[in-house]
């Protein structure tokens, strides 16, 4: 298990709902495609480390601030002989390096992962010192999808191809590790400093009238829902929810897009766009949220385990 987990963004979340509720300009679609694609890289990435058994801590997505100066950092394993720090990329097709450069076949440049990494490896030293720790860093970029090939590759560069990644952890796992007390006195302290509410969100502006109401496909995303007794099912791939998942479901998405309106039943109601009879709805919000108020003035409020909210 990692000492600090992965949640996923609420930034991609938010692109998420939108792409399926509006017709996403083509930059927004194609943020919202690479936030998503990044965010599964990670995903992959954080399957393998977790199967370290020997003594590290294993801190997943963390962002932090140093003299004004924000940086994110995607996984990050504390180690007796020192911190291993990683930049994951989920890159496919064909790259050749070049100049100190990164060009994706035929000849498009992208930004090079080395300078983020650079950067990234500079700050978190310069705030571990800070902190008054001594530790050395190890850092690499890590690309994870099978599908990538990088040609011109320098030999002294550190980064750890596909076909790499299981034996770079094998070689971490067989390295003898005792972590003793300022090592989970520096995680702890790493994970109080991170920021959980990204301020480099880039969402486009939307508003309530103009999103499509309903439930969707917990699988495809489609409205084509059926309620079948206690049961939703998608007539495009068949996948069946109960009406209470589907609900909730839709609860979260609506206090994620709109963090300042109250959940209500008539809201809900309208938001799942009376699907289930209003008593439905009520029934359900009473039996999976808080209540707030009485009569017509009551609302209800998320319960923790419900809150998908990073």
């Amino acid at each position: 298990m990692p000492y600090k987990s992965r949640s996923e963004p609420a930034e991609l979340l938010i692109l998420k709902t939108l792409n399926t509720r509006m017709n996403l300009a083509n930059k927004d679609k194609q943020h919202y495609f690479n936030l998503k694609k990044g965010y599964e890289g990670e995903i992959l990435f954080d399957s393998l480390t977790e199967k370290l058994q020997d003594e590290c801590l294993i801190l997943n997505d963390l962002l932090l601030k140093l003299n004004n100066t924000i940086f994110q950092i995607d996984s990050l394993i504390i180690h007796s002989e020192g911190i291993y720090l990683f930049e994951v990329k989920n890159f496919d097709g064909d790259y050749y390096y070049e100049s100190d450069r990164l060009y994706k076949k035929p000849k498009l440049e992208i930004n090079n992962p080395l300078n983020q990494l650079n950067r990234n490896e500079s700050l978190l030293r310069q705030l571990i010192q800070y902190l008054g720790f001594t530790i050395p860093i190890y850092a690499s970029v890590v690309f994870i999808n099978p599908e990538f090939t990088l040609y011109q590759s320098p030999l002294n560069k550190p980064f750890i191809f596909p076909t790499q990644v299981n034996g770079y952890l094998k070689t971490l796992k067989a390295i003898p590790s005792k972590l003793i007390g300022k090592h989970k006195v520096l995680a702890d302290k790493l994970i109080s400093l991170h920021i959980k509410d990204s301020p480099f969100k880039l969402i486009p502006t939307y508003d309530y009238d103009r999103l499509r109401k309903g439930i969707t496909c917990g699988k495809c995303t489609s409205f084509t829902i059926s309620v079948e007794g206690k049961k939703c099912v998608c007539k495009v791939c068949g996948y069946e929810e109960m009406v209470t998942t589907a609900i909730i479901q839709n609860v979260i998405e609506f206090k994620l897009l709109f963090p300042d309106r109250k959940i209500t039943t008539n809201g809900i109601y309208e938001w799942c766009n009376e699907v289930k009879s209003q008593k439905v709805i009520r029934k359900i919000l009473k039996e999976n949220f808080k209540i707030v108020g009485v009569h017509q003035w009551s609302f209800y409020k998320e319960k923790e385990h419900f809150n998908n909210t990073p």
